[in-house]
This record gives C-alpha cells, structure tokens and sequence, in this order.
C-alpha cells in the first residue's frame, strides 16, 4: 500500500496545475554535494558604505533621507523603466518580442542595517506592510500598468546584493507568466464552485491539521501539500481578498505578526539568518473583475539539511518538474516544532 512517508509519489499544484516529485526515502541518501560556507552575521546597526542605510549617498549621488522606519524609492538599476518606447517584433510567429514597460521600487525595511524581519520589532513591521499597502495602491492608478509583484530576497544565497534587509516592488505593463498560471487556476475553480480556491483549499487545510504552522484571528501559514522547496511555506489571508489594498488595520496587525512568527521560526531552524526569495501573489490591476484573485504569499527558502547545505533546482527539476526527498508534512512540523522567540535573544548573542 502506498505510504506517502515512505515511498515517491507525485502532488498537483493546484495554483498553477503543475506536478511535484516527491522522494521521502531520498532522504536518507548520504550528502557530498555543495556545502556553503557559514556566514555568521554581525553587521553593525549602522554601515557608512551601505547604499540604504539613512543619509548615506547612493549610486545615482541621491542622499538618502535620515528615516526612521521604512522607506522607499526607485531603484537606481531598475529592470524595468517606465519611458521605454512601445514596440514588437514578430517573425513568421517564431521569433516574437514586445517591449516591457515598468517601475521598480526599492524598500529598505528599517534603519537599522542589522535587523532582519524576524528580528524587528511588530510596530516596525506593521509599517512595512502599511507601506506595501500605500505602494500598491500608488502604482495602481497608473492605468498603464497590468501587475504588481511584491518580493523580498534575503540572503547572499538568494542574490541579495546588499545585506541591509529591504525588498521590492516591481510593476509592469503586463502580466508575468507564473500569475498568469495562477489566474487560470483560480479562475476555473471560482466559476466552476463560487468560492474561491484558496477559501477551499485553507478550509481543508484546517479540517485535517497536518500542515499549518500559524493559525490567527486573519491568516494562515503553512507548508502547502504541494511544496517543492524543502521548507517552503504560504501565508494565505483568511478573509477573501483580491488584494493587499483591501486589508484593514487589524488584517495588517496580524499580516505583521505572522511575518514576525514564520521568519523566527525559519531562523531557529538552523540557528541561522534563514535564506528565502518571497513574494506576494495578488490580482492583476487594471483589468476588469478579479472577483476570483484571493491574496497570498509565497516562501521559498533553499536550505535542505543545514545552514550550509542547499536544494538545487538542476537536471530533472529543469528538464522535467520539481522533486523534493523531504515531505511537506515532515517540514510543517518541524517548522512548527520551532520557538517563537528568536535564537539570538535565547542564546544572549
């Protein structure tokens, strides 16, 4: 009989239809693959060289301003800018281009140079994502612009160029492929059953307890039945909304406080700043009814089996689909078996 724990097996994702390998008897296989090296952080509260750091001069010779919690601005290299002429390029439907048009924003989290999200303070989270919130709905009344992706990479695994924690905003004048995966999904699911997917899906999730880490008066986390990441986990708002400008106070509170709580808990894993690319997955602007968009977060951490040991997305994850060796229930709990309080303030570091 087939035993989940023990033996491989494939999961559908149900937000972009897309399988995952499971291989929980991998697990045991011995490792001499890539070890990286242990970067024990201690950077200073303040860095003189650091281009976010408060009153610094950045590349472009803007001086930052002296702020006190969040700020922002347009990155100075951004991806995307937003005066690139409109134009295609189509060759026999084989060879086909458009031009891309955008704003890339930057977040500097705190002006603090050391202090990471799970080791801020509530207050100051409350204001990042009080941030996140005016951001979006800033940029949505360009008409122009169809999407806006939210994200944060922490970790020099992650290529975070600059250590002072911070994260992103870019919107653009399309939507990307992988949204467009999860509007299809979602899409499907909500005119076929007048719920949302993720309504369901959190529900379900409830009912049976094997994978939720966090469970609040608004949010959900925990580690979908689908994960590929070895540690990957999703913040889902309880309520159904489309998007990050419909949160209230209170929503936002709470969006902060499981922040805090997820990303200590991912810490305490490995007595480590846990390494992650994450980013939220919300509604297409500017385009009509998104009555079947319900707002999310993804967490895609690399670590496999220690601070230096990482996953790799190679070879059949990129010839085929993504495989795991440890299973989502396995990860939830021993996410969930972490403490809340960060193992800097434990171990008095």
């Amino acid at each position: 009989m087939l035993n989940f724990s023990d033996h491989p097996h494939t999961r559908l994702n149900i937000l972009t239809g897309e399988k995952v390998l499971v291989s929980p008897h991998r697990s045991k296989r011995p490792w001499q693959g890539q070890v990286e090296d242990l970067v024990v952080e201690q950077r200073p509260s303040y860095d003189a060289t650091c281009y976010l750091c408060p009153g610094n001069k950045r590349a472009d010779g803007t001086v930052n301003p002296e702020y006190g919690d969040s700020f922002v601005f347009v990155n100075d290299f951004s991806a995307l800018l937003q005066d690139t002429p409109q134009g295609q390029y189509n060759d026999s439907d084989l060879l086909q281009a458009e031009s891309e048009r955008g704003i890339c924003k930057v977040i500097a989290f705190s002006p603090r140079h050391d202090l990471t999200l799970p080791e801020m303070e509530e207050d100051a989270i409350v204001a990042v994502v009080d941030l996140w919130q005016q951001e979006f709905s800033e940029l949505a009344k360009h008409d122009w612009i169809k999407y806006i992706q939210i994200f944060e990479n922490k970790g020099a695994i992650m290529g975070c160029s600059n250590p002072h924690p911070h994260g992103q905003i870019w919107a653009q004048g399309n939507v990307p492929v992988e949204v467009e995966k999860e509007n299809a999904q979602q899409h499907h699911y909500f005119v076929k059953h007048g719920v949302s997917l993720l309504s369901a899906y959190v529900n379900l999730e409830i009912q049976k307890n094997e994978r939720i880490i966090i469970d609040n008066d608004h949010f959900i986390a925990l580690v979908p039945f689908w994960a590929a990441w070895p540690y990957e986990t999703m913040i889902v708002s309880k309520r159904h909304v489309s998007s990050i400008a419909e949160f209230t106070a209170e929503e936002k509170t709470d969006l902060a406080k499981t922040l805090q709580e997820l990303t200590i808990r991912y810490d305490n894993i490995f007595n480590t700043s846990f390494p992650y690319s994450a980013g939220m997955h919300q509604a297409p602007v500017n385009s009509g009814n998104q009555a079947h968009w319900h707002w999310h977060m993804h967490f895609y951490p690399p670590l496999l089996r220690s601070a230096t040991v990482k996953k790799f997305m190679v070879g059949y994850e990129m010839m085929a689909n993504p495989q795991r060796d440890v299973t989502p229930e396995y990860a939830a709990d021993l996410i969930k078996k972490q403490a809340t309080t960060h193992y800097k303030t434990r171990l008095d570091v």
